[in-house]
């Protein structure tokens, strides 16, 4: 796990470059296989769900692609690593697990709770 807030930035870039890859491949795989051509209903319902199923993934790959790009600008403003809610440093042992996190855990637990 890393160590240090260089080894955090370093992980963003990779997860950054791995999230790009992914929706990448996803896009080019829904363009690819399109909807309506097949001969038999059941089979044009399966094609219809599994593009639904990947729009619903390329969705949350995207947000968490922003919430990466939102974490490596923190780093060039200075403000990497400090809760969005109530301005204090969030844990590293939560940044090691989630390194684009926003919130530190108190304000992450208010903020599901108010959902």
């Amino acid at each position: 796990m890393p160590a240090s807030y260089a080894e955090l930035h370093q992980l963003l870039e990779e997860k950054l470059a791995a999230l790009r890859s992914q929706l990448e491949d996803i896009n080019r795989e829904v363009r690819e296989d399109g909807v309506g051509y097949s001969n038999h209903m059941a089979d044009a319902a399966t094609e219809v769900f599994e593009q639904e199923r990947d729009f619903g993934l390329a969705r949350r790959l995207q947000q968490t692609y922003r919430d990466v790009q939102h974490a490596l600008a923190k780093f060039e403003d200075g403000t990497y690593g400090i809760c969005e809610s109530c301005g204090t440093r969030i844990d590293l042992p939560r940044l090691e697990v989630m390194p684009e996190a926003r919130y530190c855990m108190s304000c992450q637990v208010r903020l599901e709770q108010q959902r």
